[in-house]
């Protein structure tokens, strides 16, 4: 099995090596599924993400949806969850765009379905993230179904795992 190091360095190379309008012909793609989830059909609150550079950019859903989306914020070494509201984003964290002070915070009961980023995903739904951990403390908290969102070069047929992290119920790629 790849160590973590190796399965970040070989997804950052796979990035690299794709022009961007093939991530962004991708990212359509990943959205179209997304639309096509009986899950995402019926949620009336749905967890996404703004994408950092590489990413799998979810904001065509965000801005132009029917839902309430809600998006973390990076508070200390926790995430909080806000709801969007394109008026008031602000660069935050990481130089992230977040919803700013004035945005409604959410309860993690309050989410029907979820949107989550990650480096890597195995077949059977185990998240490889960034290293830092904010993903690994919300996940357990949020008791609707998860998606794993990717480009095709980020699934692996195993990732390494730890006992506290929480699997996917499905990944979603073009």
């Amino acid at each position: 099995m790849f160590t973590k190091q190796d399965i970040r360095a070989a997804v950052r190379a796979a990035r690299k090596a794709l022009p961007e309008d093939e991530l962004q012909a991708m990212s359509v793609g990943v959205i179209d599924r997304i639309l096509q989830k009986k899950e995402f059909c019926n949620a009336a609150t749905v967890l996404a993400y703004w994408p950092l550079p590489g990413e799998v950019d979810l904001r065509p859903l965000i801005t132009g949806g029917s839902r309430r989306f809600v998006l973390p914020v990076v508070c200390g070494d926790e995430l909080v969850l806000k709801e969007y509201d394109p008026a008031h984003m602000a660069e935050g964290a990481f130089g992230i765009m977040e919803p700013g002070p004035e945005a409604g915070t959410v309860q993690p009961d309050q989410i029907d379905f979820a949107l989550i980023p990650g480096v890597a995903f195995d077949r059977s739904g185990m998240r490889l993230g960034r290293g830092r951990g904010f993903y690994d403390r919300l996940l357990p908290s949020l008791h609707c179904h998860k998606a794993g969102v990717a480009f095709p070069f980020q699934i692996f047929d195993a990732v390494p795992s730890d006992s506290w992290d929480v699997p996917m119920d499905s990944v979603i790629i073009p």
